[in-house]
C-alpha cells in the first residue's frame, strides 16, 4: 500500500506536507482522515489512514489490561492517538507533544510501511538506519537468522 522514502519539511506551525504521491490514495481509502500516534518501539511517530487505525484499535482491545506490557502499549498508542485531516494543501498538523516525543524539527523523514507511515527526525533516522544496517550481517557477512528465509 504505502512504500518509499520522502524527505519533507515541518513548518513553524507544526504542519507536515504528506508527499503528493500518497495524497490521492489517502483521500480514496480514508477521506483524508488519519490518526497519528507515537511509535512505542522507536523515537518516531506512526501515521495511519483511519480504516487501518480501526484495525489497530481492535487488536489493542484484545490485549489484556492485566499484562503490564500490553497495558503500557495501549496507554501509549491510544493515549497519544490524535485524529487529523489532510488540509487543502495535503498537510497535517502534528501536535506539540508528538513533535517533542519524536524530536521533530525542520527536516523530517516519512517512510511508507505498508499500512502506515513512520515519521522520523531526519538526523535520528539516519543514525538508526546506519546502526541497523551495521547489524544486518555478522563479521563474515552472513545475514541474521530472521533474514535467512527472506528471498530478495
Amino acid at each position: 500500500m504505502f512504500r518509499g522514502f520522502s524527505s519533507v519539511s515541518l513548518d513553524s506551525k507544526g504542519r507536515l506536507a504528506i508527499p503528493s504521491r500518497f495524497r490521492e490514495r489517502l483521500v480514496e481509502i480514508a477521506g483524508g482522515c488519519l490518526v497519528q500516534t507515537l511509535n512505542p518501539l522507536d523515537r518516531s511517530l506512526w501515521l495511519y489512514p483511519l480504516p487501518e487505525w480501526d484495525l489497530i484499535e481492535e487488536k489493542l482491545a484484545e490485549l489484556s489490561d492485566f499484562d503490564r506490557q500490553s497495558r503500557r502499549t495501549k496507554q501509549m498508542m491510544r493515549g497519544y492517538a490524535t485524529d487529523c485531516q489532510l488540509d487543502s494543501h495535503g498537510r497535517i498538523l502534528v501536535p506539540a507533544e508528538l513533535r517533542d516525543y519524536a524530536q521533530l524539527d525542520k527536516q523530517v523523514i516519512i517512510l511508507g510501511q505498508g499500512n502506515k507511515f513512520e515519521i522520523w527526525n531526519r538526523g535520528s533516522w539516519e543514525e538508526q538506519r546506519d546502526h541497523w544496517l551495521g547489524m544486518v550481517g555478522d563479521e563474515e557477512g552472513t545475514p541474521a537468522d530472521a533474514l535467512q528465509s527472506l528471498s530478495l
